[in-house]
């Protein structure tokens, strides 16, 4: 099982690396607010979304409850197009174009500007031979000063939960079966049920721990702003530990050693760290490697931590991640506790 593991998670990990990681924002779904309806201002979405840069997406919502579009990433860009903007520009005099992205991405939301710019420079030097008129009145959402801690501290709070959770309890439970100490507890009068939370609730306890330190640090020391609720965040985080919690005791009931367990474990990790959007979001990721996501859990814990930290998202706007997260966590906690019942007798 060692050789195995030892030959086959290095050209997974090669693999995921080689297609899930990449540097370039596409794609970005924007939604245009044109209230000049002319054959120039058409002409200038045209070309806006003429390469793989930008998506124009049709908004439901009225321009002033364009931020409930950004809450429910119906949208990550919005164009405002003012009335007399043709008018202006036959006249060579300048004209302000509105564009608003999501900045929990620091790094996407200043690539997507920086798009935004150059397309509207290539645009102007088109219609009139030069890049003065129309200019691009910019304003960055939910993370202002683009800082980019901001958005990996909270990616690192749903990586730590996962980690620990997951490599401390399938650790813990093959180390004790190592010593000899595990086969003592099935020969007590404890029942399986009584073992089994006596073996997940400390390493529970411990990622609620290890959570709110991070948190703590992240906003005492690097001034990460919390807009969301608390209590939400708990609550889901308790719903999330289902899934790493019966992950670690479904890889001690696989393994027989600790290194086993370990590369088990660090397998799923690395796996569900790539493919969560922790670093590359997942609209930039492959269309095959996008489906794949759909069956990482962290995926939605990391959405969910990252909407509520930033955003302020409740509950309603979450709703799918968290359904996803109860399937989950009720899927796997179960297959666990079955197989570790009957490893036990």
């Amino acid at each position: 099982m060692m050789l195995r593991l030892i030959f086959l998670i290095p050209i997974v990990q090669l693999l995921v690396l080689g297609y899930a990681i990449s540097t370039d924002v596409d794609d970005i779904k924007t939604a245009v607010y044109d209230f000049d309806r002319s054959e120039l201002s058409r002409e200038y979405v045209r070309s806006l979304t003429a390469g793989d840069y930008f998506l124009t997406v049709p908004s439901e919502y009225c321009l002033l409850d364009a931020d409930r579009g950004f809450r429910e990433n119906g949208f990550k860009a919005v164009m405002i197009i003012p009335q007399g903007f043709s008018d202006k520009l036959e006249k060579m005099t300048r004209t302000d174009v509105g564009f608003i992205v999501d900045g929990t991405n620091a790094n996407s939301a200043a690539v997507t500007l920086g798009y935004a710019n150059v397309m509207s420079s290539r645009f102007n030097e088109r219609i009139t031979g030069f890049s003065a008129p129309v200019k691009i009145r910019q304003k960055v959402l939910y993370n202002p000063e683009a800082k980019s801690v901001n958005f990996m501290v909270p990616g690192i709070v749903a990586t730590l939960v996962t980690m620990i959770a997951i490599m401390l309890t399938s650790m813990a439970i093959v180390r004790e079966r190592e010593i000899g100490t595990f086969e003592q507890l099935m020969v007590t009068p404890i029942s399986t049920p009584a073992l089994i939370l006596g073996k997940t609730i400390p390493f529970a306890l411990l990622a609620f721990l290890e959570m709110s330190l991070a948190l703590l640090f992240g906003i005492l020391w690097f001034n990460i702003p919390f807009v969301g609720s608390w209590g939400l965040l708990y609550l889901l985080s308790f719903v999330y530990l289902f899934t790493t919690l019966g992950l670690g005791m479904f890889i001690s009931t696989i393994t027989k050693t600790q290194q086993q367990a370990m590369f088990f474990s660090w397998f799923f990790v690395i796996f569900a760290i790539l493919t969560s959007g922790f670093f590359i979001p997942i609209s930039n990721m492959p269309q095959a490697v996008q489906y794949i996501t759909y069956l990482n859990p962290l995926r939605y814990f990391m959405k969910i931590v990252r909407a509520i930290i930033m955003k302020g998202a409740s509950y309603e706007v979450l709703y799918p991640e968290i359904l996803a997260m109860l399937i989950f966590g009720l899927s796997i906690f179960s297959l666990a506790w079955v197989r570790f019942s009957k490893r036990v007798k």
